[in-house]
């Protein structure tokens, strides 16, 4: 008893876990061929404890959200570790962070627009709270380890929330605008 659109959104769930599965074992094995397990795992969770509430783009297809998500867990994990970054620095991109978060978050996607204009801001509002908390820990613990990597997670989200990485993408950006609410 199942019409074709609720079995649209049953195949869409489907292929997105399958998809997404697929995405975290190869990201995963590479990692472990790396010896980077531990650093990527980091760079996954900083980089999607604001991307839960910021949202941003998705890539097209599989194989570019493959390389996006390579790019983004095993490059920012390289990148955590090697880069030595002051303390001056990691300020400044925190406020240009929150900033760019507070003008662009949450950007919604063309198969999810955020249509829902209490919702949109809460989001935003969530977004900015959470990106100010990731910006005190990473300037508080500037000299830890975990620093870089939240600094980093969170330069990767803003960059994922960005109208002209959508362009790049060549992906419609405030996707919530063609509806009526």
């Amino acid at each position: 008893n199942i019409n074709e659109e609720e079995l649209e959104i049953i195949n869409y769930g489907l292929e997105s876990i399958y998809l997404t599965l697929v995405k975290i074992v190869i990201i995963i094995f590479l990692s472990l061929l790396l010896g980077i397990f531990k650093e990527v795992i980091l760079m996954i969770v900083s980089y999607n404890i604001i991307r839960f509430f910021a949202f941003g783009l998705h890539a097209p297809n599989s194989t570019s959200c493959l390389i996006t998500s390579i790019i983004l867990f095993i490059g920012g994990a390289y990148l955590s570790v090697y880069l030595d970054i002051s303390i001056y620095i990691k300020i400044i991109i925190s406020f240009i962070s929150i900033l760019l978060i507070s003008i662009y978050a949450p950007a919604d996607t063309e198969k999810r627009p955020l249509i829902n204009r209490k919702k949109r801001m809460k989001y935003k509002y969530i977004s900015i709270v959470v990106s100010i908390f990731m910006s005190f820990f990473l300037i508080k613990f500037h000299d830890s380890y975990l620093s870089n990597f939240l600094l980093i997670g969170l330069i990767e989200e803003v960059i994922m929330i960005l109208p002209i990485t959508y362009k790049l993408y060549k992906l419609p950006y405030n996707n919530y605008k063609t509806y009526n609410e």
